[in-house]
C-alpha cells in the first residue's frame, strides 16, 4: 500500500494540520510517512498545500508530480492540481470554495460540503476534520483510532478537550462525501 496525496487550499483552512494529522496517524500504524508543506509568504489567506505519502514500504522521494488523491479546497488549487491526479485516482473538493467544478472523466470525483457542515456544527475549525473524514471514507489509509492518536500528538495539550468534537467532525465527513 502506498498513497500519495496532495491537500491544497488557502492558508488558514487547516491544510497543513490536516496533512500533519494524516502523517502522524500513519506513523501510529507503523507505516512509512513523508509530510512536505508548501505555502506562500502570506500563509493565512495565501495558497498552501501539503504532500503526504503513507506507505508500507520505504519512500524513495517526497517530491511528486502526480498524485493518487487530491483534496482541493479552493479554485486556484483545483486549476493547479486537477491535471496532476493519476488516471483512476481520486479528487475530493469542497463545494464552498469551487466555482468551476472538476471536469476530468478518468478520475473519481467526490464533493464534500464541509464548510456548510462546519457551519451547522457552529465550528469553522471543524472544517478540515470533516474533509479528512471524507478522505478516510474513500481511501481508508489509516484507522479512525490512529487519527485520534495523531490528534493527541499534533494538538497542544490545552486543546485536547476538542478531540471529541474533532472525532465527531471526522465521522460527519464520512457521512457527507458523495461521488459526483
Amino acid at each position: 500500500m502506498k498513497e500519495e496525496i496532495i491537500i491544497a487550499g488557502f492558508g488558514g483552512q487547516g491544510v497543513l494540520s490536516m496533512g500533519k494529522i494524516l502523517a502522524y496517524s500513519g506513523l501510529m500504524e507503523g507505516k512509512e510517512v513523508t509530510w512536505m508543506p508548501a505555502y506562500g509568504p502570506e500563509q493565512r489567506g495565501g495558497t498552501a498545500n501539503v504532500t503526504v505519502i503513507v506507505s508500507d514500504e520505504k519512500i524513495s522521494s517526497p517530491i511528486l508530480s502526480k498524485y493518487d488523491a487530491a483534496i482541493i479546497l479552493n479554485q486556484p488549487s483545483l486549476e493547479k492540481f486537477e491535471s496532476k491526479v493519476k488516471p483512476g485516482g481520486v479528487l475530493i473538493y469542497d463545494g464552498y470554495g469551487i466555482i468551476n467544478p472538476p471536469t476530468r472523466k478518468d478520475i473519481h470525483i467526490y464533493r464534500i460540503d464541509a464548510m456548510d457542515a462546519a457551519n451547522e456544527m457552529n465550528n469553522a475549525k471543524a472544517f478540515n476534520m470533516i474533509v479528512l473524514g471524507g478522505l478516510l471514507k474513500i481511501a481508508p489509509i489509516v484507522t479512525l483510532e490512529n487519527v485520534i492518536k495523531g490528534l493527541k500528538k499534533t494538538l497542544p495539550e490545552r486543546h485536547h478537550h476538542l478531540i471529541p468534537m474533532n472525532e465527531e467532525a471526522i465521522k460527519r465527513g464520512m457521512e457527507l462525501i458523495k461521488e459526483v
